[in-house]
């Protein structure tokens, strides 16, 4: 990297434990200061508390800067960890741990004729033209620039005309704008040439080893005359097609925030790069690498800022997602659930934070019995909720005659033709006549459990794939004879895999544990006694699932003027 002069009388005056600090003038920009002269240190310390490349003092737009380049445990300015700030004289920084090397930057201010004041900055910002107008043109560039930037242009229109800018400041052949991909490698997102014409991304070929080092250094690189033997192969071959002999890389970071702790340990997080490159040796002066400074801040911001209103849209298109997700799921939930001459129920949904696809309803058919469902669409929001739509319409449509496994296959080839891939849901649905007959399918949806006479056991049956995963699966029904006061105790995953804070399941023990007191109670008080061990189980913590709980309870069908279900009067049959 070409130095520049300073034309300052700046330095670092350098604290010893065994003698006087020791003032080192600042000679050129970058001044680079770490461990030994190997890493081309301007400031080369005996300390092994000090990293080779630990920090670089730059001249920017608003004076001198410092920049962490790798030093073990950071630098603190005046106390405070930074990795990039602006120099001020007396500042104190601290290389490293509380024992670290201590410097003192000091900058002398003196008045000096306005001839020598304007050769003085015209030095510092360095010789991009012949005149002064040369270097008026870049710094209205520049603003230019910084007014695009922050236009309400489209996102990908500013970027292309700041490389165009960036391109013309520089007398630079291309510019590209890079981000990374989601393995994090830097990708061309935009490319331009000269005159302003877009170049296709992925026929570009940047020189890998100047962006390896600006970002290894994590600051602005210049590559005035391209090595060919630092370049691998296919990089070297495109250098020298395209006769391409300076490079210049500015990474793009996002602004750093938190407490001095929180900055010490996280990465700064790379948004970008902006690449340019020219046919000429020598292209980029001291004023094109300020320049481009000042224009890659505003352009990390820009990016920053853009990337924070894509997430922005994205968290209220996911917000607005989950309310109609919600908004379907609630209309989907059956709203006070009748009781039959022969059955009493109960059922309840409690959603997680995310909405999931829990479904479940009882309902009369033509035969006389009654249809008991419960189902669990997998996924999550929408998709799962407009599923559960598409489960629901399609039961509704079919004609339930007496054979439910014809209804599972039919409704699993329903699914199939017209779900997304993925989109599958489990399920268990029973017909339970007047006689206590219940007989029922299950595809992979967990067993019932069946309460009888102060017992708990489990309804099982082999099951079969999920409805919507297989169309060609098979499913076998079973049946069952209920007694009188026999309950059907039906749930979600929900209930069984709820978590604790220690992210321990609540599990079938558990649960059967929690049916043990309720043999002889309503329906309302099993289901508030469940709720209540889950609860408990959980103590707050947040669920990745809904909870689901449907309650059937057989009654034998009582002739005459009045009969009682439950609790609840019915009309004679």
């Amino acid at each position: 990297m070409a130095e520049s002069t300073v034309p300052f009388r700046a330095s670092i005056e350098v604290a010893f434990t065994d003698r006087p600090a020791q003032s080192v003038p600042i000679s050129a920009v970058p001044y680079l200061i770490g461990r030994g002269r190997e890493s081309g240190n301007n400031l080369p310390l005996d300390d092994m508390r000090v990293s080779r490349k630990c920090v670089a003092i730059t001249a920017g737009p608003s004076g001198f800067m410092i920049e962490d380049r790798g030093q073990l445990n950071g630098i603190f300015v005046n106390g405070e960890a930074t990795r990039a700030k602006a120099l001020a004289d007396g500042d104190r920084i601290r290389l490293g741990t509380d024992e670290g090397c201590q410097l003192v930057f000091r900058l002398q201010q003196e008045e000096v004729p306005e001839q020598t004041a304007e050769t003085r900055f015209r030095s510092l910002l360095g010789s991009w033209g012949a005149s002064s107008t040369d270097e008026l043109k870049g710094l209205r560039m520049l603003l230019e620039a910084t007014q695009l930037l922050h236009s309400q242009l489209p996102l990908e229109s500013v970027l292309s005309t700041m490389l165009d800018h960036a391109i013309a400041i520089t007398h630079a052949d291309r510019g590209m704008l890079l981000e990374p991909d989601p393995s994090g490698v830097l990708q061309v997102k935009v490319a331009r040439g000269r005159n302003g014409e877009n170049l296709p991304p992925e026929r570009m070929n940047p020189s890998r080893s100047v962006l390896g080092r600006a970002l290894e250094l994590q600051t602005a690189v210049v590559n005035e005359d391209l090595n060919l033997a630092d370049l691998n192969v296919q990089t070297a071959q495109s250098v020298m097609l395209q006769l391409l002999r300076s490079a210049v890389v500015i990474p793009l970071y996002a602004a750093a925030h938190g407490t001095v702790e929180e900055l010490m340990r996280a990465p700064r997080r790379l948004l970008g790069a902006v690449y340019l490159d020219s046919k000429r040796t020598a292209t980029f002066s001291a004023l094109d690498r300020q320049i481009l400074d000042a224009l890659g801040s505003q352009a990390a911001s820009i990016l920053d800022n853009a990337r924070l209103v894509e997430r922005e849209r994205e968290r209220r298109r996911l917000e607005q997602e989950l309310s109609i997700a919600r908004e379907i799921q609630q209309a989907l939930v059956p709203q006070g659930l009748q009781d039959f001459p022969h059955l009493a129920v109960t059922g309840m949904q409690r959603p997680c934070h995310e909405v999931g696809g829990d479904y479940f309803d009882v309902f009369p058919i033509s035969d006389g019995r009654t249809a008991i469902l419960i189902a669990d669409v997998a996924g999550k929001g929408l998709g799962a909720a407009l599923l559960t739509t598409m489960l629901q319409g399609a039961i509704s449509g079919m004609t339930l005659g007496v054979d439910p496994v014809r209804v599972f296959s039919h409704l699993n080839r329903f699914l199939c033709e017209r779900a997304s891939v993925g989109r599958y849901a489990t399920m268990f649905f029973g017909l339970l006549g007047p006689d206590g007959m219940l007989e029922y399918v299950r595809a992979s949806h967990p067993s019932p459990l069946l309460l009888r006479r102060g017992t708990i056991s489990e309804l099982y049956t082999g099951g079969s794939f999920p409805v919507g995963l297989i169309d060609m699966a098979t499913y076998k029904a079973d049946r069952i004879q209920l007694e009188p006061d026999d309950t059907l105790v039906l749930y979600s995953d929900g209930v069984t895999e709820a978590q604790n804070k220690n992210q321990d399941l609540f599990g079938d023990e558990r649960l059967v544990e929690a049916l043990g007191p309720y043999h002889n109670a309503s329906l309302d008080e099993l289901q508030a006694g469940i709720l209540n061990a889950v609860e408990q189980f959980a103590g707050g913590a947040s669920q990745s699932d809904d909870i689901t709980i449907l309650l059937v309870r057989y009654r034998r069908p009582v002739t005459g003027a009045a009969a009682q279900v439950d609790g609840k009067s019915l009309p004679a049959m």
